[in-house]
């Protein structure tokens, strides 16, 4: 709507659901949020507060008589207002919401037909709308070479963030590139091992009886369908790590970039959750790269603490600093990994991109009789091709990970 950062804003409301921690993105964006206790002395207020109506009374009188009323969600009192000030003759503005500029359940792959006949009369008469679900909802296959393209200006042309996540994601690749005192090159590690990412997998790892259990009951808990018994996981675990559907274990992680050549010193930014199994689990791969570092290591706490107010923009931190990186390495799939690869494609591919190819991985970390050499060798030729170049698309290709060749064409 235009409203600037110096907006000076009442604020009517009772206490707020979720204190200030609920407060601060709309302190953050409009800083002077004022409400009647920031305008009245305690004293001044005394004789209002053994009345709830007259402090409503209060609000009730400082909305009506200001130059701009928004008003959030019904109720007698907005409604009230709304009503007063336009029997005044409309002089002041009023703004409500406008609940009709979502588009809601939009089918899996649809055509896009269906948007040119659902979603392009609203956006025509709204401006402006909001698609949920988003991901994934537009069809791969047979959708105009024009629309594709579009596809492609939105996911790495429009795609913005706030100038503070720009400014502290340059301030963090920065510190990355000057670790040493010298600038230096460094990869990114984006490590798919949480707790959730684990049991949502359905695989089995190396870990300790307990540990099992734990995890066995933490699946049954959360996806108790696809659990149903237990009897039949451990065959699935089986099938799917052959198939290549399992994360990568730090571990495993570690031994793959040491076979590719990567020594010591490299610099790895990691961008992850909490680890599943915590610093023992991380520990093979930190034995191996000892300089691994995360966006807590390089910022502190002071620095961190608005983007910790909200998830994303902590992954906004991570997703911008892998973007830049030398080396990005994707350890499990995800729309977060496969956009970054596929941005980094669209921009001509001038930045090395691994995806491991976890199905022949397993078949190597599972034979015994396999030296180092065989096993690098097999890693190095397997890998040759899987460093961010094009590759060929396939029916329902994932488009955020492998733009197409017209769209690349126009970077």
């Amino acid at each position: 709507m235009g409203y600037p950062k110096e907006t000076q804003i009442y604020v009517a409301s009772g206490q707020v659901y979720g204190g200030q921690n609920r407060m601060a993105p709309l302190r953050n964006m409009f800083p002077n949020l004022v409400t009647k206790e920031d305008l009245a002395g305690k004293e001044e207020l005394t004789t209002f507060r053994k009345h709830v109506t007259s402090l409503a009374a209060l609000d009730f009188l400082v909305c009506l008589k200001s130059d701009v009323f928004v008003m959030t969600h019904g109720g007698n009192f907005a409604k009230l207002i709304i009503g007063a000030r336009r029997y005044m003759g409309h002089r002041q503005k009023s703004i409500k919401p406008d609940k009709g500029r979502t588009v809601k359940n939009i089918p899996k792959y649809a055509a896009a037909q269906f948007y040119i006949d659902n979603v392009l009369p609203r956006i025509k008469e709204k401006k402006i709308m909001a698609l949920k679900p988003f991901v994934d909802r537009l069809g791969y296959d047979n959708v105009p070479q024009e629309i594709n393209r579009l596809r492609c200006r939105v996911n790495y042309h429009a795609l913005k963030f706030l100038p503070e996540i720009e400014q502290m994601a340059d301030s963090l690749v920065s510190r990355m590139r000057n670790r040493t005192g010298n600038p230096n090159p460094y990869m990114a590690l984006h490590l798919r091992f949480e707790k959730g990412m684990v049991g949502l997998s359905f695989c089995d790892f190396v870990g300790t009886r307990e540990e099992k259990v734990k995890m066995a009951e933490y699946r049954q808990k959360e996806w108790p369908r696809r659990f149903k018994n237990g009897s039949h996981l451990w065959q699935l675990a089986l099938q799917k790590r052959k198939e290549g559907r399992c994360p990568l274990e730090p571990g495993e992680v570690a031994v793959i970039l040491r076979a590719m050549g990567y020594p010591k010193e490299t610099q790895i930014y990691v961008a992850s959750g909490q680890v599943y199994g915590g610093q023992n689990r991380m520990a093979p791969l930190r034995n191996m790269f000892p300089n691994l570092v995360t966006k807590e290591d390089l910022a502190g706490k002071e620095e961190l603490t608005t983007f910790r107010k909200h998830v994303t923009s902590l992954a906004a931190l991570d997703f911008l600093v892998c973007l830049k990186s030398d080396v990005f390495v994707m350890t499990h799939g995800g729309n977060f990994a496969k956009l970054i690869i596929g941005a980094r494609r669209y921009m001509g591919h001038r930045q090395k991109s691994i995806k491991p190819d976890k199905g022949l991985m397993s078949k190597s970390f599972g034979d015994p009789y396999m030296g180092w050499a065989t096993f690098v060798e097999d890693v190095i030729v397997t890998h040759q091709t899987r460093t961010g170049l094009p590759e060929e698309t396939f029916p329902n290709y994932d488009l955020w990970e492998n733009p197409l060749t017209p769209c690349m064409c126009k970077a």
